[in-house]
């Protein structure tokens, strides 16, 4: 019963959100007015199209969130004297990133939004956080590799945490480890802000521990053809791919991997493979078996609610309540946004964008994510475990952790396999 009620709640609740949505207008972002009624918080994401994996539950996590909040009353805000609930204001990006920008700048003008959050890779977060910078609006984001943030940068009212290049090829090298193979890595990167990030730094990391790195060169997403970046890597001999691409991308090129004769001993793609409808359609029979993520969050990493007290566990429940499946790595970081902005929020006390910008400042916080605190970028980098994706005779996927060394409390629960079929 108790689930039930949850779910009906937080139903109630997005239907109360996405009929602000159509409205231009609303109190939101006026700080004169006495009849105020909520704090409103705009919210772009990618609820259709390439990334609508990211996007998904990102609403009912975040009203989660402020569930118990605004049912005590929300957060005292000084000039109105009294106590103003928070009410999320949706747009969708559509996976595009002039939509994405289109969208944050309608929250902005028309919707008259108090703040901003935004999450779901630098497809969203950066265009989106480029229209709050130029409206003076505050911007509080995560899940965007921070080095393709800061690109944006430098930022005046924008926050961010999230992990880096170094700290995200750091957990592919923790895999590398833990595999025999000849120590030769081939780049797999598009055109794009984290392609060009990832791979401009992938040599640095990788031979300081002892590895040899071979590019072939970029490649412009949405590709149909990885014939010759996959006889470069033959050439290559390399046994280990590293890289970022989206999902379909990585479908087409794995595909083109098993058809062409090349199967490396380790396959370690970031964005592609975090999602297990993601694994599941690079290819029938379980093709994706095996291939190496990183991980943002799991119900067992060690940490806990600033908001309730409670644990990544009881977080990661609501999500399976809602949506009958495990909890997706997104959950934690949606939820956690949310936790800083009502951290940052509580102690500016004020719906000024200054004050709001000034409290973000000194963000020191214990999150369901871990501890966030922002440097002189704006950014706290966040740290990440490393996953291995399993194919099961049933048709069920399981995502492993087999390395820890970033966050130790969170439990390794497999040793790492080479992937089936290797040819390397």
């Amino acid at each position: 019963m108790k689930k039930v009620k949850r779910i009906i709640a937080i139903a109630f609740a997005l239907a109360l959100t996405f009929s602000m949505t159509a409205c231009s207008g609303g109190s939101g972002g006026d700080t004169t007015s006495a009849d105020k009624d909520y704090i409103i918080v705009g919210r772009v994401a990618p609820l259709t199209g390439a990334l609508a994996s990211f996007g998904k539950g990102s609403l009912e996590m975040e009203q989660a969130a402020v569930e118990k909040l605004n049912a005590d009353g929300g957060i005292y805000i000084k000039e109105y004297d009294k106590k103003l609930p928070i009410k999320f204001v949706m747009a969708d990006s559509e996976s595009d990133t002039t939509k994405a920008s289109e969208a944050a700048t309608k929250l902005i003008n028309e919707s008259k939004i108090d703040v901003m959050i935004v999450s779901h890779t630098v497809d969203t977060v950066n265009p989106v956080t480029a229209a709050c910078e130029r409206a003076g609006i505050p911007c509080i984001s995560v899940d965007a590799p921070a080095d393709a943030w800061l690109s944006g940068g430098p930022y005046t009212s924008s926050f961010h945490a999230f992990f880096d290049t170094k700290t995200e090829i750091s957990c592919f090298i923790d895999a590398w480890d833990l595999a025999d193979t000849n120590k030769k890595v081939g780049i797999l990167a598009a055109n794009d802000n984290e392609g060009i990030e990832v791979s401009a730094n992938v040599a640095e990391y990788a031979e300081a521990r002892g590895y040899e790195v071979y590019d072939p060169g970029r490649f412009t997403s949405g590709a149909s053809d990885y014939t010759s970046i996959i006889n470069d890597l033959k050439k290559a001999d390399c046994d280990i791919i590293v890289g970022v691409m989206i999902t379909p991308d990585f479908a087409t090129f794995w595909q083109q991997c098993h058809s062409q004769g090349y199967v490396p001993k380790v396959s370690t793609i970031a964005k592609a493979c975090l999602f297990r409808a993601d694994v599941a359609a690079i290819g029938d029979n379980g093709l994706a078996s095996g291939v190496v993520s990183e991980v943002w969050w799991t119900p067992n990493h060690p940490f806990k609610s600033s908001l309730t007290g409670q644990t990544c566990a009881e977080i990661g429940q609501i999500w399976t309540d809602l949506f009958n499946e495990p909890a997706a790595p997104t959950c934690g970081y949606k939820y956690a946004n949310v936790e800083i902005l009502v951290d940052i929020l509580t102690r500016a006390a004020s719906l000024d964008p200054d004050k709001i910008v000034a409290a973000a400042a000194e963000t020191d916080l214990d999150t369901i994510v871990g501890h966030v605190k922002y440097n002189k970028d704006h950014v706290s980098v966040m740290s990440l475990v490393t996953g291995q994706w399993v194919y099961h005779e049933d048709g069920t996927w399981t995502q492993e952790i087999i390395a820890n060394k970033q966050i130790p409390d969170c439990p390794v629960s497999a040793e790492m396999i080479t992937l089936p079929g290797a040819t390397q």
